[in-house]
């Protein structure tokens, strides 16, 4: 059996130097193999600068996607700059036996958004470079509708519910919603997390 990858993820840092230097912090002192930001790592696309950093000096690979606050744009200029930093909107990552795909964006809050039938295609492209994979973990901001996580009238993304569905991943995060940090729930088989303002680190 392949070894198990250990995971810190969270979203919607909003640039929070501190919270992300606690964070790599964590990641040391936990030992985890990567760190996955589900977007919103910008307030409306500014303070950006020591978010990535703290990561970096820390040794650890980085995954992050974009949320409704920052473009793709800024994500593969964050990407490039940083060593170990990978963007997966549309992309794919492997380690061990695990396959990682993801999508950003929400479908409906701004100012940085994408049509939902945009997320699910770039959640579809992504999952195909992994679809063999033994385990699969889908990173994304937008949370599935239908989840719990649907607090304050929010309704979530029939992309992300319909990818859960079809995809079938081991283990699905989000964000978005700061309210519904640390929810997680069963959809089908999946185990879902939102990670919105609230760390969590697991193993799959």
């Amino acid at each position: 059996m392949k070894k198990k990858t250990k995971i810190l993820a969270i979203g919607d840092i909003h640039g929070d130097t501190k919270l992300a230097e606690k964070l790599a912090e964590k990641a040391v002192k936990e030992k985890v193999d990567l760190v996955i930001l589900a977007g919103d790592i910008t307030l409306f696309n500014q303070y950006f600068k020591g978010i990535i950093s703290p990561f970096v000096k820390a040794k650890k690979q980085i995954l992050l996607i974009p949320g409704n606050h920052e473009p793709n744009l800024t994500i593969n200029l964050l990407s490039k700059i940083y060593t170990n930093t990978k963007n997966l909107h549309g992309s794919h990552h492997k380690i061990n036996d695990l396959g990682i795909f993801g999508a950003g964006y929400d479908s409906l809050l701004g100012p940085f958004w994408i049509e939902d039938e945009e997320i699910f295609n770039t959640l579809k492209k992504s999952h195909e470079k992994i679809k063999n994979a033994k385990r699969k973990l889908m990173v994304t901001h937008a949370l599935p509708a239908g989840s719990k996580s649907e607090i304050f009238e929010y309704s979530g993304s029939l992309a992300v519910a319909k990818a859960i569905k079809e995809f079938k991943p081991d283990i699905a995060i989000s964000g978005h919603i700061h309210e519904a940090g640390g929810i997680e729930e069963k959809i089908g088989k999946t185990r879902v997390i939102n990670v919105s303002r609230k760390p969590i680190i697991f193993e799959i």
